[in-house]
């Protein structure tokens, strides 16, 4: 049980470090709609792509480690 305990405490650090590293959308109009008719579509490429990826797969591993104890206990 502890061992589960400092997995779910680094996956839980590891997760708030991946998704502060993302790009953020500092736009505050954009959030609006409001941008003057130049929203197109931005696909994600390379490290962002990979670090989106990651964070994912970061965040299923961590809920499934926080309903493993309670689905197998």
């Amino acid at each position: 049980m502890l061992l589960l305990s400092i997995v779910q405490l680094s996956l839980a650090i590891l997760l708030v470090v991946l998704v502060l590293l993302q790009r953020a959308n500092t736009d505050a109009s954009g959030a609006f709609g409001q941008d003057g008719g130049t929203s197109f579509s931005v696909e994600k490429r390379g490290a962002e792509k990979s670090l989106h990826q990651l964070t994912i797969a970061t965040a299923f591993i961590f809920v499934a480690t926080v309903a493993y104890p309670i689905f197998f206990n």
